[in-house]
């Protein structure tokens, strides 16, 4: 890849994560555990060719790697199913601005479990993500589908910075492809026994949404990602990962007709401001020490 190649594969890979919640939704049939199955085992099909066709030289799993994994993996499962939960019961708006809180919890988990001292640039993310969060709620009434939704939102964000802070603390000796595909692989072994009573449910249709998303909105969408970080430095990158919001909401509102509010959307643009953030100060830290997001 040249700069100029890899920048699209980046926008490529933000557009098809942002698609998420919409082939989710999609999936109408299907329950957010049945969702989750196919999705990983489509990724790990996916992930395992990208390996292939790299050539990729696969480092052999050490004990403390598996714990890391398995954790990592059940952490996963728990984020995605949540997510398309916040999908069903809130829409795709909602709970992808809902789940895009998860710098601040990032900033928040990581002061209380690696006792790192929160910044005044960190504080004021996090003020940012709560404002934008109460732009983003219609009204805070529990009995709301939209208050639940974003309920839900939020625990798949909260999931997923404890994903990331798990995939921190291992990053650097396996290879991110090696370590997403066998995390997938444990969210399809986790969820198997609860998703199987209801796979002969799932309409063709659906299972092509799905298929759709573990390819393209997991496999493809994290190759490209890691191939474009080989050229792209890590602050460009997290800018133009920040737009995956926009491109989830912009596909709803054109395929669901999920109009946002003026409220939602000024809490949308303080939320993707907050994400930017995060990621460019994220950039600025060592290599050793950032997290890796995989399985985003």
């Amino acid at each position: 890849m040249n700069h100029r190649t890899a920048l699209g594969a980046l926008h490529i890979g933000a557009l098809f994560f942002g698609l998420t919640g919409v082939f989710g939704k999609l999936a109408a049939s299907a329950s957010p555990t049945i969702i989750v199955f196919g999705r990983a085992a489509f990724a790990v099909l996916a992930l395992g060719l990208f390996a292939s066709l790299a050539r990729q030289a696969w480092q052999p799993l050490q004990a403390a790697d598996l714990r890391r994994l398995l954790l990592g993996g059940v952490l996963l499962a728990g984020h995605w199913v949540s997510f398309f939960v916040a999908v069903k019961v809130g829409g795709v708006a909602i709970a992808t601005l809902g789940f895009a809180s998860f710098p601040a919890f990032t900033v928040i988990l990581e002061g209380l479990l690696f006792r790192e001292r929160i910044r005044r640039n960190e504080a004021i993310l996090v003020v940012l993500v709560s404002i934008g969060l109460i732009l983003v709620t219609p009204e805070f009434d529990l009995a709301s589908e939209a208050t639940s939704g974003l309920l839900w939102a939020l625990l798949s964000g909260l999931l997923f910075s404890l994903l990331s802070l798990i995939n921190r603390a291992g990053s650097g000796r396996l290879p991110a492809v090696q370590a997403a595909l066998w995390q997938n692989l444990v969210v399809g072994l986790c969820l198997l026994p609860f998703a199987a009573p209801g796979l002969s449910g799932v309409t063709p249709m659906d299972w092509l949404w799905i298929a759709l998303l573990g390819i393209f909105c997991t496999g493809i969408a994290h190759s490209l990602f890691v191939a474009a970080l080989a050229v792209i430095k890590a602050r460009t990158a997290a800018v133009v990962f920040g737009m995956e919001p926009v491109y989830g909401i912009a596909v709803a509102w054109m395929v669901f007709a999920e109009t946002p509010t003026l409220r939602m959307l000024a809490g949308g643009a303080l939320i993707i401001f907050a994400i930017v953030l995060s990621s460019r100060l994220a950039a600025e830290q060592p290599a050793k020490q950032r997290p890796v997001a995989e399985g985003a």
